[in-house]
């Protein structure tokens, strides 16, 4: 659990991320939604301009990951819908600053989700949440590491491994398919 940035932070449960998405502001709604619904970084995310949706897909742009690979995600349905719902501004950043100069900062991001979380009294979750919980979640539906590499970026798969939340229960159920 992540107490005081450190630690790794929670992975939501699929009621949890529900909660949190009712209350967060319609920017923060799709900003952390793009985090779960396309695996990626926060830092990424708020990188995004407008000019990055090229049809039905998400591009990461090079400059912006943290492999300096451009990767591209297809807008799941869901994700579509939180778009249309929320709208687009017509250029620049998805997510301007105050100022407009440059994309709103990690920090402020941050403070949204704790201030969302104390409201609805979770407790663990941080920004990095999103990115663990959609590839927890994919991982558990039997979506093969390699494809989870590929979708979020990650060098290895032991580096994606360590983003899973794999119980004991797991753990002691592989032993029983010998």
């Amino acid at each position: 659990m992540k107490i005081q940035r450190n630690g790794q932070a929670q992975v939501l449960n699929e009621e949890q991320f529900q909660e949190l998405m009712s209350v967060f502001s319609p920017s923060d709604k799709l900003l952390f939604g793009i985090c779960y619904y396309t695996s990626c970084r926060i830092s990424e995310a708020l990188q995004l301009r407008k000019e990055d949706i090229i049809g039905d897909r998400l591009m990461f742009r090079a400059s912006t990951t943290k492999n300096k690979r451009t990767r591209e995600v297809k807008i799941s349905s869901k994700l579509a819908v939180l778009i249309l719902d929320i709208g687009l501004p017509k250029a620049g950043y998805l997510f301007p600053s105050r100022d407009g100069k440059s994309h709103k900062s990690r920090q402020a991001a941050d403070l949204a989700l704790r201030k969302a979380c104390d409201y609805i009294g979770l407790r663990g979750f941080s920004t990095h949440s999103f990115r663990r919980s959609s590839l927890t979640k994919m991982y558990r539906a039997g979506v093969p590491l390699p494809l989870l590499q590929k979708r979020s970026g990650h060098a290895s798969i032991a580096n994606l491994a360590l983003y899973l939340d794999i119980d004991r229960d797991e753990v002691d159920a592989a032993g029983e398919l010998l």
